[in-house]
């Protein structure tokens, strides 16, 4: 055994585990790694409530290698995850900590991959499988028995796979394996749903609970600005001209968003790329080392791509598209002002979206300062800024190094030493006139107040509220919140919170129809006035959701 007595090395994991952990800078297990590691390795079941952020990987990862036995060609531990990002970023965590254990491999088994080379992955013997539940449930209506042989369970955000709706997917997860097996259940919450989860598929489990508060860095300094929404780009723009950043990781909500600002940037000269759920993993690694070796300067990101990202370089976060809930804004303001480094954060507000804001600022316990855009003089001094720092360095020993060179050009062609130094800055600054007038015609921005330009076909918001509802489903009620698209609310959403808090199960949900002010949700006639009391203090995008039986008359 090592010789250390304290750290990981007191939690008596195997010699080459603990040496891999210290081997990645860590010296001191955190508090879910230090009560949920012996309840592991003592092969109970257990639920762990604990945040991300947490240490909780190596909580589950550390315990199930040691319990491992690389002789034996055959999967033994499942971890579930519902994203194929925090698949992806698990299973390098188990390589990371295997990397001393010969013998022992990990696949990762998620979708928008090809099937066969995980299968065969899983058949050649990996002991280490994981996976998304949806495409595992894909593998096994090939091969019924490809978990026959697994005798650890790990649902790693479980209370996530449930908003995500993989609840049918995990009942055939769990009728496919041995019921013998250790399950361990991690979860930021524990709703209803959840605890029916455990009660039915775990043997008299011990509890772990975390307590943390959601709290911002308080190196972070953190400002939000107004905003319409079809004035984020122009505003983003403006942005980067006086903000002094050294890397940058600029937030949206969707796949094109990263696409289209990322290009946007770039047309201005920005060293700028997209990172989305799109992207694969080898142009994703490409990406993340050119942002931090500097050949990046900007990543624009949705809230699922960017996990895992930890770049010291990250000085400014900008949240272009408001987050869905607090938690969210915490993660993402927590890519800067790491390792007690400074980092600055700027959010963007439209108008409909000051409630989110006041929600941040409750959960947080921080005020969320106020600041103008940038008017075309700031933007100006700071163009005249970033010139002279590129100049004044080399004043120094210029006029004995190209002072002749100097008299000869003026001479030459004729012109004073002036016009001759306006015409280098004319180059230098590719003809960009710096003027104020230049920049007000430049950077032009409707005010925030203006009201939103229609584009397309899409009905008029009238119209559209007074469609009517779909036929009602039989035994069904149709019940109505005051919360739509309007909220930045969708369909997922109003059903991951009903199925979490609910306690029902899928197909108990009927039909959603999301409008611009408003929601109708199906939901079971028996029972309705029980579930709807105990819904009524959940919340969905920060807002209450208030759901009311729907009078159609």
């Amino acid at each position: 055994m090592t010789q250390e007595t304290g750290g990981f090395a007191a939690l008596e994991l195997h010699p080459s585990i603990v040496a891999a952990v210290l081997a990645t800078g860590y010296e001191e297990p955190s508090a879910i790694q230090q009560q949920s590691i012996p309840i592991i390795l003592a092969g109970h079941d257990m639920i762990g409530q604990a945040q991300t952020g947490t240490g909780k990987t190596a909580a589950f990862a550390l315990p199930i290698l040691h319990r491992i036995d690389p002789s034996k060609r055959e999967p033994q531990a499942l971890i579930l995850a519902p994203t194929r990002e925090l698949a992806l970023q698990v299973a390098t965590a188990f390589e990371t900590y295997a990397k001393q254990m010969p013998g022992v491999t990990v696949v990762a088994v998620y979708g928008g991959a090809p099937m066969g080379p995980q299968l065969k992955a899983i058949r050649n013997g990996a002991q280490i499988v994981v996976a998304t539940p949806g495409r595992l449930c894909d593998h096994l209506r090939r091969d019924e028995k490809v978990l026959a042989t697994v005798n650890h369970l790990v649902l790693d955000e479980a209370d996530e796979m449930l908003k995500l709706g993989f609840m049918d997917d995990l009942e055939v997860i769990f009728k496919a394996m041995p019921e013998t097996r250790q399950t361990v259940l991690f979860s930021a919450t524990l709703p209803a749903s959840i605890r029916a989860i455990a009660e039915r598929h775990l043997r008299d489990p011990k509890h772990v609970k975390i307590q943390t508060k959601t709290q911002t860095v308080t190196a972070i300094e953190q400002a939000h600005l107004m905003v319409h929404a079809d004035q984020k780009v122009s505003a983003v723009l403006r942005l980067l001209e006086v903000e002094e950043f050294d890397a940058l990781i600029a937030f949206v909500r969707t796949k094109q968003a990263t696409l289209d600002l990322a290009s946007a940037l770039e047309a201005k000269g920005y060293k700028a790329a997209a990172l989305n759920g799109d992207i694969a993993q080898n142009q994703r690694e490409r990406v993340i080392d050119s942002l931090k070796d500097g050949r990046l300067d900007i990543v624009v990101a949705t809230d699922v791509a960017a996990r895992g990202l930890d770049v010291p370089r990250i000085t400014h976060v900008f949240n272009v598209d408001m987050p869905y809930d607090p938690e969210s804004y915490v993660h993402r303001i927590g890519r800067t002002g790491r390792a007690g480094r400074e980092g600055r954060a700027l959010l963007l507000v439209t108008p409909r979206e000051r409630r989110m804001l006041q929600v941040i600022e409750r959960v947080t316990g921080q005020k969320v300062a106020e600041v103008r855009l940038p008017n075309a003089q700031a933007v100006l001094d700071a163009r005249i800024k970033k010139l002279t720092n590129s100049l004044a360095p080399l004043v120094a020993d210029a006029e004995s190094t190209h002072g002749d060179l100097l008299d000869r050009l003026t001479a030459d062609i004729g012109c004073s030493p002036r016009a001759l130094a306006a015409a280098l800055l004319r180059k230098a600054t590719n003809g960009q006139a710096l003027t104020l007038e230049a920049v007000e015609k430049e950077q032009p921005l409707v005010p925030t107040s203006a009201p939103r330009e229609r584009t397309g076909d899409r009905p008029e918001r009238g119209e559209r509220e007074r469609r009517a509802p779909m036929p009602l489903g039989e035994g069904r009620a149709r019940c109505r919140t005051a919360l739509g698209a309007r909220d930045g609310i969708a369909a997922k959403n109003l059903l991951g919170a009903i199925l979490n808090e609910g306690g029902l199960a899928r197909e108990a949900i009927g039909r959603i129809q999301v409008r611009d002010s408003f929601s109708l949700v199906e939901l079971p006639e028996e029972g309705l006035e029980r579930l709807l009391t105990k819904l009524k203090d959940t919340r969905v995008a920060g807002k209450q959701l208030k759901l009311r039986r729907y009078r159609e008359d």
